[in-house]
């Protein structure tokens, strides 16, 4: 039930806006989609739903979260005044904010409340990363912020902003606290007498104590809050709920303590591929953040939203952890005596065949550190099988394109090893064929590009295999012997190879003696 819960709040966190808004005027303009008007023009004799009462609806209602809740109620008239009825909408705020709500003492419907509440809740969480509300409550410092934002401010026992100082009676006023029970003792300024320093903490639990519980003082917001407009706080819950994984990714990778940011920059770039240019401005604010997540694959789908059901505080402890194992991985490579080219390939083939076998896992939850390291070892004992099979790093990179390198990486079937074996001992045998002293005539007729595909350390790419052109046709059957191993083939090779240094023989004949190809054959 746990699980379903933080499911559905990251759901709500995705698609929370203007839905949820219940005003005599959106019930009074409201528009069906196309599907609750087909609900409702076929509502004859089989209503479906709608045939139900109010009552039943109700208790059927009650069975969904508060984003299924907001779904249906978004299919027609019918069903959008069912969906807002306050019944329903008060389970969802105790559950999600652990005070009830007590509708006889508030001026707004519990929808309407459950609404702002979780939008100030969501942004106010987001604080340590979202400039965008940091201006709204640090802009005016060292006064305090917009009465509108102190109001909200109200519900929070720690806020990270300098202590309170203000009038007494706006201090009663947005605290709902009595003047004669603020205490002189904290007046800042004797002679004006009215102005006080209180620390958030202090307040909020002075708060508590005047209104009896936090129950009250939720109402005592929400009735103040009412007749506010909250544009503003809509603006900044949309922009959030749009940047949000952006934002707190470039706080992660930015903002640690200055040596685990050093090292986690190491890290971050040990052994990959990336342009110097770009990363010289690390943490500046010219840096392309957008860039360095696509580095990374965990980092380019979580920058996407893609981990962890799209939940960005799960989803950055899954990079925190995946950073972790890097961290080991690099420790362990750099304990190997190694060249820089392998422990590059290692690594780099290590993290890719970690991310193919927990990509979906990653997207569905959250991967601890002990999980990667016991999948890194796994990968890495097959990277290495898969290098003491190519010998050096020439054939290393031939055969890293194989779809049979990447099976093996996967599955680590030995069935796949052994077809790699097979592929580079056919490679050298169109080599060694190629090379022999008999074919040296042939080597000399043949072009460049004709010559390459038989040369044993040339990747024949897929692209070149398409055409009717002389390479292409020469690409193809060497292609189909290298994955196939049938001698029909290498048979096929040899001839297209005598064809081709007979067709440039021709061709060079007839340029030097013009005459001899004009005669006509006997």
């Amino acid at each position: 039930m746990a699980l379903e819960g933080e499911t559905w709040k990251r759901e709500l966190r995705e698609q929370f806006s203007l839905l949820s808004a219940c005003t005599l005027h959106a019930q009074e303009n409201y528009e069906p989609t196309e599907a609750g008007a087909q609900l409702q023009e076929h509502s004859g004799e089989n209503k479906g739903f709608l045939h139900l009462s109010d009552e039943v609806l109700i208790l059927i209602f009650k069975r969904l979260d508060a984003f299924s809740l907001l779904r249906v109620g978004s299919t027609c008239r019918t069903l959008f005044r069912v969906c807002s009825c306050n019944s329903l909408w008060t389970r969802h705020f105790q559950a999600s904010f652990g005070v009830p709500f007590v509708t006889a003492t508030c001026s707004a419907t519990a929808k309407d409340c459950f609404r702002l509440i979780f939008m100030w809740k969501t942004l106010y969480r987001s604080l340590r990363c979202n400039r965008s509300l940091q201006e709204k409550l640090f802009a005016e410092i060292p006064l305090p912020p917009h009465k509108y934002w102190t109001q909200w401010l109200v519900l929070e026992e720690s806020v990270p902003l300098p202590s309170v100082t203000l009038p007494c009676n706006e201090i009663a006023m947005l605290w709902g606290i009595e003047e004669t029970d603020l205490d002189g003792q904290n007046q800042e300024n004797k002679d004006e007498g009215d102005v006080l320093k209180f620390e958030w903490k202090d307040l909020h639990r002075r708060a508590l104590a005047h209104h009896g519980s936090e129950t009250a003082v939720y109402q005592y917001v929400l009735n103040r809050n009412a007749v506010h407009d909250h544009t503003e706080l809509e603006t900044l819950y949309r922009q959030y709920s749009q940047c949000r994984f952006q934002w707190l990714f470039t706080y992660w990778l930015f903002r640690q303590p200055a040596p685990f940011d050093r090292q986690l920059r190491c890290v971050y770039l040990q052994w990959r591929k990336h342009s110097k240019r770009k990363v010289a401005s690390w943490g500046g604010t010219l840096c392309d953040v957008h860039y360095l997540a696509t580095l990374h694959p965990v980092t380019r789908d979580y920058w996407r939203g893609k981990l962890a059901h799209g939940d960005e505080a799960v989803g950055i402890q899954t990079v925190e952890n995946y950073f972790s194992m890097c961290k080991s991985l690099v420790s362990w490579i750099l304990g190997r005596d190694w060249g820089r080219l392998k422990r590059r390939k290692v690594y780099e083939d290590t993290l890719e065949g970690v991310y193919r076998l927990l990509k979906r896992d990653m997207h569905n939850a959250l991967i601890d550190h002990g999980t990667f390291w016991q999948v890194a070892k796994v990968q890495m004992a097959r990277v290495c099988a898969l290098e003491e099979v190519a010998a050096n790093y020439v054939n290393w990179r031939i055969i890293e394109t194989l779809p049979y390198y990447r099976l093996y990486l996967v599955s680590g079937n030995t069935v796949y090893l052994d077809h790699v074996k097979s592929f580079l001992h056919r490679k050298r045998l169109v080599h060694n064929w190629i090379c022999q002293e008999e074919n040296a005539v042939i080597r000399h007729l043949l072009s460049d590009e004709l010559y390459s595909l038989l040369e044993y350390d040339t990747k024949i790419s897929q692209e070149c295999l398409h055409g009717e052109t002389p390479v292409a046709q020469l690409g193809r059957v060497i292609w189909l012997y290298l994955h196939s191993g049938q001698q029909p083939y290498m048979e096929a090779v040899k001839g297209l190879v005598l064809q081709c240094a007979q067709a440039s023989l021709d061709y060079h004949t007839c340029l030097t003696f013009p005459g001899w190809c004009s005669q006509p054959v006997s």
